[in-house]
């Protein structure tokens, strides 16, 4: 689970400006770090089919950021990849 305090410190990894809580860069880092922690959870519960959904919904979240962000300003969108270690 998500806690207000590694949200608060994925949040000044990767904010864009002081005040900044809602760009695509801090949205995307939040999403990640959460689809990482589901996806623990279902290597340990393989059975869990509702929580796989979330995951999958989450991805997809996810890819559409990436795309509206690659689209919008390539530069911060190859920053961001680095920075996560996404692939692509």
């Amino acid at each position: 689970m998500l806690t207000k305090t590694k949200k608060s410190k994925i949040v000044k990894e990767v904010q864009v400006h002081e005040t900044d809580t809602g760009s695509p860069e801090v949205q995307i880092a939040i999403l990640t770090k959460r689809i990482d922690e589901l996806a623990k959870h279902l290597k340990k519960n393989v059975k869990d089919n509702h929580s796989r959904r979330g995951l999958l919904q989450m991805v997809a979240t996810r890819k559409t950021h990436l795309k509206y962000l690659e689209k919008k300003s390539p530069r911060r969108y190859n920053a961001l990849n680095k920075k996560l270690g996404l692939k692509k």
